[in-house]
């Protein structure tokens, strides 16, 4: 790394650094004012882990709008360059633009997927253990303390009802079974049901059919197309999962579409992020970099912010379409950040052909 390299990489850092501060420390103020969360996790576990629970629940936040405070950020230390006059005498020695922006780009890059796949594991890990929201309650939209699946297997169509849970969803508690098609029974309740190579299994249950007298089975058995890998998805959002938890439940395979969209663009939004941060960086530098004769920076600060966030409304409408199964989760989350570079690279070859 040459001086600089290393003078505009610093010059970046520091900007970009202070940007995120100042957003980190709005997120936190904003998650503090939820005072029946910050009340019941103090009651609970105490003070500090209220405190820490703020903190990550801010991290995490601050991770999803890394775009445009990374966007901010880098057009604040690029303006610095340009008021200083050094982006200037480096330009006027020679240095073409894309030596100059090469090391900050190498730098996002790395710390990028330091964030992607080590900081957002620990926040996220740290967000499930403390957060008072019952499993399920999110994604499932059900009353507390019950949990709701729809399941399927060799032609047959029911639901469970279950108001507790056990290895990740393996094992149900205080069940009740409603078939919808296929079923020997109209409703099944039993105290325990797990989950065994293909089956549910009912140690003791209870039949009930409209017709006739309740009765009481043994080892009731019915079929199911469903994982203990996508039940650990559809008991928790793939928002709650970490990249190697889902690159683990997609090895382990999941049957249900819709939660195998989910999972795979959660997988593919976290590899992405230094392509997207790398496209916010080239956005930067291509509106607040060129040449200008006088120090009226606003009209192409102004497009670059309101560029930033075209692309991360872009980028966030591609993820609830690649988390439906709309759209292939891998163009969904590589296509908003292409997208980005190459509006960078293009504005940059523009200014560097002398039109502009």
């Amino acid at each position: 790394m040459t001086r600089i390299d290393w003078l505009v990489t610093a010059r970046l850092g520091s900007r970009i650094a202070v940007t995120l501060f100042v957003f980190y420390g709005i997120i936190a103020l904003v998650e503090s004012l939820d005072t029946w969360r910050f009340n019941f996790v103090a009651e609970a576990h105490g003070l500090p882990t209220a405190i820490l629970m703020v903190a990550m629940s801010a991290v995490r936040w601050t991770i999803k709008t890394l775009p445009v405070t990374i966007l901010m950020g880098a057009i604040l230390g690029f303006l610095d360059l340009k008021m200083r006059h050094e982006l200037t005498v480096i330009q006027a020695s020679g240095i073409s633009i894309w030596r100059i922006v090469r090391m900050p780009v190498l730098v996002m890059a790395l710390v990028s997927l330091v964030v992607g796949l080590g900081l957002e594991t620990f926040s996220t890990r740290i967000n499930r253990e403390i957060n008072p929201t019952p499993p399920g309650l999110v994604t499932l939209l059900t009353p507390p303390g019950e949990i709701w699946l729809e399941q399927r297997g060799q032609g047959r169509h029911y639901i469970l009802m279950a108001s507790g849970m056990q290895a990740g969803g393996s094992v149900l508690g205080q069940v009740t079974l409603f078939h919808i098609r296929g079923g020997d029974a109209a409703r099944v309740e039993a105290n325990e049901a797990r989950l065994e190579e293909g089956e549910w299994v009912f140690p003791e249950a209870v039949v009930r059919n409209p017709d006739r007298p309740a009765f009481r089975v043994f080892n009731y058995r019915i079929p199911t197309s469903s994982t203990a890998a996508e039940l650990g998805l559809k008991l928790a959002s793939a928002e709650d999962m970490t990249f190697f938890e889902i690159l683990g439940l997609l090895q382990a395979g999941v049957a249900d579409p819709s939660i195998k969209a989910a999972a795979t663009m959660r997988l593919f939004k976290l590899l992405s992020l230094p392509l997207v941060l790398t496209g916010a960086l080239f956005i930067a530098f291509a509106f607040t970099a060129g040449y200008r004769r006088g120090s009226n920076f606003g009209p192409a600060v102004l497009y670059g912010i309101m560029l930033g966030f075209v692309v991360f409304v872009i980028t966030e409408m591609a993820d609830r379409a690649g988390s439906a199964g709309v759209l292939d989760p891998s163009f969904a989350a590589i296509g908003p950040a292409f997208v980005a570079i190459v509006i960078g690279v293009t504005v940059l070859l523009r200014k560097e052909d002398g039109r502009a």
